[in-house]
């Protein structure tokens, strides 16, 4: 029987190489594979991992049916034993229907390897699709750590430096396109993984760094001003 798995985690905890892993022992083992991803960190149709493995792929755009390219490759002679689907979070759910029927009715395996939740904790609609049919959930031996040494769980985004909870969950569907247009530079976007604490803060590292003290007070301002009034009388 094949299995439809998502290998899932938050970012830097290895899933791309543990995909070109999982690939290289199944070839080793005499079976043939199809490797997909979708708007990979390189920019092109390939799955690259940062620890420099690179290997080429199908680029999975939103039109891409799963079940009529597999057809077609299969008829046309070629032998495929299995997928490698990276990034699929990105994928739209009807392509990951389209995996599970490639599974129950073509027996081809399906590995699927791609983030949970977005940077506003969000389930991105084909990671949601895949915890709902996944014959099983498995989860990277390696964990990320957040700068406090705490395991990160939570991916966080930063447009020229500061934390945002607000846009598209792809980053090439921000304002960028809208400032450029203007004539002004676009901002500079960047990730990092953090622990659900210091996400809900929006304490990254730079914030940490930049403050006399990383761990602010969990209420407000004024509340905060009486605290240390308070405090201040002892």
């Amino acid at each position: 029987m094949a299995d439809l798995v998502f290998f899932t985690g938050p970012m830097d905890c290895g899933k791309s190489t543990l995909a070109l892993q999982l690939d290289h022992t199944q070839r080793v083992g005499g079976r043939a594979g199809l490797l997909c991803t979708s708007q990979d960190r390189s920019g092109a149709a390939q799955i690259s991992s940062r620890l420099g493995l690179v290997e080429p792929a199908v680029e999975v755009s939103a039109d891409l049916d799963f079940w009529t390219h597999v057809v077609h490759a299969l008829t046309g002679g070629a032998r495929i034993d299995y997928l490698i689907c990276d990034e699929a979070q990105f994928y739209t759910a009807v392509q990951i229907d389209q995996l599970a029927r490639i599974v129950d009715e073509l027996s081809i395996d399906v590995y699927a390897f791609g983030i949970l939740s977005d940077f506003r904790t969000q389930l991105f609609p084909g990671s949601k699709r895949l915890v709902e049919l996944a014959d099983r959930i498995e989860t990277p031996q390696v964990q990320p750590l957040c700068w406090c040494g705490q395991q990160a769980t939570h991916n966080a985004r930063t447009v020229d430096g500061r934390m945002v909870t607000e846009g598209s969950q792809v980053v090439v569907g921000d304002t960028t396109s809208e400032i450029a247009a203007a004539g002004e530079p676009a901002p500079e976007v960047g990730y990092e993984v953090l622990c659900r604490r210091h996400h809900r803060r929006r304490m990254t590292r730079a914030v940490a760094q930049a403050t006399l003290s990383p761990e602010p007070l969990p209420f407000g301002s004024d509340e905060a001003d009486e605290f240390e009034a308070e405090q201040s009388a002892f």
